[in-house]
């Protein structure tokens, strides 16, 4: 990206002033490089997609940007964004998915104090009530692909997320009991410096205190597995000239009181 002067009336970034090395360079400054993997491929089609199961799809997608080669670094890396309530407010930030079944995507955080359970569960005191529409998005750049995913959340229960805290290091399950995350870390006046770093090491020699010489660690009440449980999901795979191919999966009730897919395709 170009860095401009700051003067009055200019632009400080005028994007982007290169390409990703997956992408065809662009041709002058401000022009985007195009998005050519697909192209020699006939683009996404309907019949490359699992017309009955979005979820087997993604799976499929998903192992493709997972194989040696594929150029994507942290596969399940995505974005979780959920909204507040009343305001509507909007929040995202980047996590890791955990886990997939049948059931839905499941990322594991702290849920007492943070951002996504305020916007999720509602405040803990009643200032607010709780949105549990959340989306996902999986961003697969040296693929061009990108996968959205919007559903309801819901809890793990305790002893899924159990199993799941004891794969974590025993460094980061005395962290997950230490953090009261998204608090504000208070300076500590007598350490010179300290800009509230000080509060947080003092929570961790407090829970390494707790848990001194115990092989096993509960899982805090307050922290656990998510679960986005989808009822949508759109597959886009990047085409020239930004007429890209997209597909959407919704869930929709069956004759039979089952639930089923619909799959449309969806103008760029």
């Amino acid at each position: 990206m170009a860095l401009y002067p700051t003067q009055e009336g200019s632009k400080l970034i005028f994007a982007p002033a290169g390409a990703h090395k997956s992408l065809e360079i662009p041709t002058g400054p401000g022009q985007a490089g195009q998005f050519l993997k697909a192209e020699h491929l006939g683009g996404l089609k309907r019949t490359d997609l699992d017309a009955r199961d979005p979820v087997a799809q993604f799976h499929a997608w998903f192992d493709e940007a997972s194989r040696p080669g594929s150029g994507v670094a942290h596969p399940e890396t995505c974005t979780l964004s959920t909204a507040q309530l009343p305001s509507g407010r909007v929040s995202a930030r980047m996590v890791y998915m955990k886990e997939l079944d049948a059931r839905g995507f499941v990322i594991y955080s702290n849920f007492g104090t943070s951002g996504k359970a305020r916007d999720l569960f509602g405040a803990a005191d009643g200032s607010s009530t709780g949105n549990p529409w959340a989306s996902l998005v999986f961003w697969w750049e040296p693929l061009e692909r990108q996968v959205r995913v919007e559903g309801r959340a819901e809890r793990v229960p305790t002893a899924e997320s159990q199993a799941y805290f004891d794969t974590r290091v025993r460094g980061s399950r005395i962290g997950a009991w230490s953090s009261r995350q998204s608090a504000v870390l208070e300076p500590d006046a007598g350490v010179e410096g300290d800009d509230g770093r000080t509060m947080l090491d003092n929570w961790v020699k407090e829970t390494e205190a707790r848990f001194e010489g115990a092989d096993h660690i509960p899982v805090p009440e307050f922290w656990g597995g998510l679960r986005i449980v989808p009822e949508r999901f759109e597959f886009w795979q990047g085409r020239q000239n930004r007429l890209h191919d997209r597909f959407v999966y919704d869930r929709v009730e069956g004759e039979d009181g089952g639930d089923k897919w619909t799959l449309e395709r969806l103008s760029p």
